[in-house]
């Protein structure tokens, strides 16, 4: 998080540089203000445009969506962008016979060429040259040689937040599967032998359980979207709580508590029921005697908290803090997993916490913002 805020921060100095130079070439009505704001705004104003194109990436598609906005950065000159491999979009009279040159020199040494007729400046992510902006013009200046130069630097900074959130985006995936890898053997193998031990005794018990089995495993499996609602987790997790009081009966005890107006919030897919299924690995099933857990799902205000507590045999902190780091071997299921795919999608302050000590039981609480996270940019 802080390297896109870096990032981020980087672009808008790069803009409000940009904004000075175009004061010096562009007058305003000062009946809406002094021509100062009005060139912040409307360089800012433009750049945000821009932004979304250059984010999804050096394409053609994205590359030519943004270009016009590009160009109004830079006086509306003629300007095309590059890659590599050559040219991915133009607009205006670019001679690209003219321009080769100077962006081939471009892309090799990363530093802003001009000629009497182009000016090219590099574009890099992670001080990687991956294209070039090039400019034509008439007339050649220091003040078009330090746009150009500025307005490449501010493209690269949208190029380089798109791959970071593409990053994001393909780290979550992994860890999804990862975690999907360590729930199933553990889950699977004692559900099915839960379910076997019913088959003679209770068939239309088994048979019940078997369909409760498939149900979980086809939420826990599905492909289609990394978020979900609450309400769909909570189903998940009434599933896998039917499976194990199958298996530990009068051992397991659960109680739930979960405010309606809640349900519909939108968190990220298995965020809770690892914590649940933690619980009874963790907690109950080394505990001797019954064991009980708690679901709390609550309103509060901006935020929904979600607490699993347990009163099983506890843990050592220092063991937790390790396990939320990904060193732990204790086979804590997706402790660490959970906690980083919250503070990816929501911030570092939304990380899970858990209270916990030997003989006294288990709390892990996480809190969720009432928006939808695919609405984060």
């Amino acid at each position: 998080m802080e390297v896109i805020g870096g990032a981020a921060l980087g672009a808008l100095v790069v803009l409000l540089g940009l904004a000075g130079w175009r004061r010096a070439v562009r007058r305003r009505d000062e009946s809406l203000g002094s021509p100062d704001d009005l060139a912040t705004y409307a360089t800012l104003h433009t750049a945000s445009l821009a932004a979304p194109a250059l984010r999804a990436g050096l394409d053609t598609d994205g590359a030519a969506r943004a270009l016009p906005y590009l160009r109004a950065l830079l006086g509306d000159a003629p300007a095309a962008l590059t890659d590599g491999a050559g040219v991915v979009a133009s607009s205006g009279d670019v001679d690209a016979e003219t321009a080769t040159p100077l962006v081939e020199a471009v892309l090799a040494e990363g530093r802003t060429q001009a000629s009497d007729r182009v000016v090219v400046a590099p574009l890099a992510v992670e001080d990687r040259v991956v294209g070039t902006l090039v400019v034509r013009t008439d007339h050649p200046s220091a003040g078009l040689v330090r746009a150009t130069t500025e307005v490449a630097r501010w493209v690269s900074s949208q190029l380089e937040l798109g791959e970071l959130a593409a990053s994001r985006t393909a780290l979550m995936e992994a860890e999804l599967r990862a975690l999907r890898a360590q729930i199933s053997p553990h889950f699977i193998y004692n559900s099915l032998g839960a379910i076997a031990s019913y088959v003679r005794t209770d068939p239309e018990r088994a048979r019940s359980l078997l369909l409760e089995f498939a149900d979980f495993t086809r939420y826990s499996f599905r492909r289609h979207g990394d978020f979900t609602t609450l309400a769909e987790e909570l189903l998940s997790i009434e599933r896998y709580l039917v499976l194990e009081k199958a298996r530990f009966g009068d051992r397991l005890r659960v109680t739930s508590s979960v405010a309606p107006e809640v349900l519909h919030v939108t968190l990220p897919f298995l965020a809770v029921q690892p914590l649940v299924e933690n619980a009874v690995r963790h907690g109950i099933e080394p505990k001797d005697g019954p064991g009980h857990i708690t679901v709390v799902a609550r309103d509060a205000g901006a935020t929904c908290v979600i607490e699993i507590e347990d009163d099983g045999v506890g843990s050592d902190p220092d063991v937790v803090r390790e396990a939320l780091a990904g060193r732990a071997s204790s086979g804590s299921i997706g402790l660490a997993n959970v906690d980083e795919r919250l503070r990816a999608v929501y911030g570092d302050d939304h990380g899970i916490v858990v209270e916990t000590a030997p003989g006294l039981g288990t709390k892990v609480s996480l809190r969720v913002p009432k928006f939808n996270p695919r609405d984060l940019p």
